[in-house]
């Protein structure tokens, strides 16, 4: 298992004794779950979204930072406060459909069984924070402390939530290690004085300049780098994890994602290599190897254009090249025969 930067990581005198967890984008899917419901909104005032400067340019900001970011972008003729209770009851409904990204519940299971104090410091309003974990069994009582920007005196980039994540849980500043997906969020750690590992949403490239480490996914966390608890979880090569589902059109080889809608398409921080099941027609199950390579074993051309549904139960790396050299070609046939034993073992089994 690899992360994709050099490692910063941390020395003898600073061991990490504690974690505090950013929410959206970090451990949850909201951005997936909540897509559509600014522009639905704006339609209703006569406005379309515009792509270009949305999601990108909100992300890590507090409730209030955002809502005058569109109000004033848009020229809404609303007061933050209506602006706010017409659209918060919108984005409810569709924050108990956000999904655990990969690797957030191993995570958080893993260190709640090893005694490790977990916090959780977000942007968001304390009470959005609590309707946004509702739904996901042991999140809640696995954080000793949970903050939302409401409860300290400044949100993100200013170090209040991470300061008072750590005093509430008795653990020095620099004992501390951040998990972020914001910009923001990584500058909060810093100006802390904390330990950070980012995991970029997109656009947010300059984490890569400040953060003590960068990766593609949680899955790609190290633990033992840290001086945490390593994971006892790998089956020889590869990683069995929550079956991740997608669906779309498989074209000349290559699987082109369903636009639809949020539950088909794959959520963020999948990177990699990854594998599992397809499926096309109802009496066939395939093997696939990783994304968008299907297992050569089976007969391709039956497949051109058809819809499908895919479901990874396993991870094996990071992978991010995309012109291989012929070792890393050889290295990637020895990837698809491990996959292709895996997905032999009852723990990869699935069914459709």
């Amino acid at each position: 298992m690899s992360c994709c930067c050099e490692f910063k990581g941390c020395n003898e005198e600073t061991k990490i004794s504690a974690v505090i967890f950013d929410l959206d984008g970090t451990l949850l899917d909201t951005e997936r779950a909540t897509r559509g419901v600014l522009n639905g909104f704006l339609a209703k005032y006569g406005k379309e979204l515009d792509k270009e400067k949305e999601e990108k340019k909100r992300v890590g900001m507090t409730q209030q930072e955002s809502v005058d970011v569109i109000l004033k972008d848009y020229e809404l003729p609303l007061t933050p406060e209506q602006f706010i209770k017409e659209i918060t009851p919108l984005y409810r409904e569709r924050w108990t459909e956000a999904k655990a990204l990969p690797g957030a519940n191993r995570l958080i299971n893993h260190l709640k069984k090893n005694g490790v104090p977990m916090a959780l410091a977000s942007n968001s309003l304390r009470e959005n924070i609590d309707v946004k974990i509702s739904h996901h069994n042991g999140w809640k009582e696995s954080f000793s402390v949970i903050l939302g920007s409401d409860q300290v005196k400044s949100g993100k980039p200013s170090p209040y939530l991470f300061e008072e994540a750590a005093k509430k849980m008795g653990v020095d500043a620099s004992n501390c290690l951040v998990i972020e997906d914001s910009l923001v969020g990584v500058k909060a750690a810093n100006a802390a004085k904390m330990k950070v590992v980012a995991i970029p949403s997109r656009g947010e490239v300059d984490c890569y300049l400040l953060a003590d480490a960068v990766l593609h996914s949680l899955l790609e966390f190290q633990p033992e780098l840290w001086g945490l608890p390593p994971f006892d979880d790998w089956l020889d090569n590869t990683l069995p994890i929550e079956p991740i589902h997608v669906s779309g059109v498989y074209v000349n080889g290559a699987l082109h994602e369903s636009t639809e809608n949020a539950t088909g398409a794959l959520p963020g921080q999948v990177f990699g290599l990854y594998f599992g099941w397809g499926k096309v027609h109802a009496d066939r199950n395939f093997k696939i190897l990783h994304i968008c390579l299907i297992d050569p074993n089976s007969d391709d051309h039956m497949y051109e254009q058809q819809r499908m549904q895919i479901h990874l139960v396993g991870y094996i790396s990071a992978f991010d090249k995309k012109e291989l050299t012929s070792r890393e070609l050889e290295k990637l046939e020895e990837y698809k025969s491990i996959a292709r034993a895996s997905l032999d073992l009852p723990s990869f089994t699935y069914s459709f």
